[in-house]
């Protein structure tokens, strides 16, 4: 009796120690990242928590982190401030827009500059990527004057005609088509396919993963957007959410925090819960590249 029962003890402990090192394995990523996630999320808490406590609250030095009382008070009064339900709408179709119109120019400049043969193709290439070199800053000024002769200032277009085509786009693409065998496009052409049904059905499913990583920098680029629309608008019908944002922290009694804090809320949501629904695929984005 007393020899098993020694010999079961050792066993089981043995037993115990694998199945430890075993979860270690598996798991000791999710260990390290765990806190580097909450330290990449603690400005986002913040933010949440303090939109949910009173002004008094916010400027008590023996206040803690989390509010004694959850004052939903702050939404309703920072919407009471300016239209952001007109800044909402005004943001989603400039932001759409722009998307939708750089992928189509992003897509047909690439496959150009990839696949196509003809005269001075390097010297305009690397004329259209000078718009990567060019800080945006240096170009407001001659892009203001060209929108302002159109007449198009303080109009939902002036945000969105400077920005359908993208230098750093095109660079991206080109590159992942020049990584498609050539032998698939040439069989495409064999089943009687033109340029276009070769970048349709050959090439566009191939590079899903940097089509769909380009519009998560445009999108995260021009949603925040803050300076251009601020110089090309003048009323509140036109502008967009960033500029209700700076509407906030310009008041004759200083900054509202609570209300800023609820406002920072609002604009960044939108992103936050894009990116929970279409995680997956957003990560595939990043991890896969080349040809599957």
């Amino acid at each position: 009796m007393s020899t098993t029962a020694v010999e079961i003890v050792p066993a089981e402990n043995t037993q115990r120690r694998l199945q430890l090192k075993r979860w270690l394995q598996t798991r000791w990523q999710h260990i390290v990242l765990a806190p580097l996630a909450l330290l990449w999320l603690s400005p986002m808490i913040w933010i949440v928590l303090t939109s949910l406590k009173t002004k008094a609250e916010v400027f008590d030095p023996n206040a803690s982190m989390i509010p004694k009382v959850l004052n939903f008070a702050n939404y309703p009064a920072t919407l009471d401030v300016a239209p952001f339900g007109t800044y909402l709408i005004n943001s989603l179709l400039v932001t759409g827009s722009i998307l939708i119109s750089q992928l189509v120019t992003i897509t047909l400049a690439a496959y150009a500059f990839a696949r196509l043969e003809f005269p001075f193709k390097r010297v305009l290439f690397t004329l259209f990527l000078l718009q990567i070199m060019f800080p945006i800053y240096a170009i407001f000024l001659t892009n203001f004057v060209t929108l302002h002769e159109l007449g198009l200032i303080n109009t939902l277009p002036a945000m969105i005609v400077p920005f359908v085509a993208s230098g750093y786009g095109t660079f991206m693409l080109r590159q992942s088509f020049r990584q498609v065998p050539s032998e698939l496009a040439d069989a495409a052409r064999l089943d009687g396919c033109g340029h276009f049904g070769t970048l349709w059905h050959v090439y566009l499913p191939l590079v899903q993963p940097t089509l769909i990583a380009f519009g998560i920098i445009s999108v995260v680029t021009h949603w925040n957007d803050y300076m251009w629309p601020l110089l090309v608008t003048n009323s509140d019908s036109v502008r967009t959410l960033p500029i209700g944002l700076g509407l906030l922290a310009k008041s004759d009694s200083g900054a509202d925090w609570t209300r800023l804090m609820a406002g920072t809320t609002l604009v960044v949501s939108p992103l936050l819960l894009a990116f929970i629904v279409f995680q997956r695929r957003f990560i595939d984005s990043f991890m896969h590249t080349g040809v599957k």
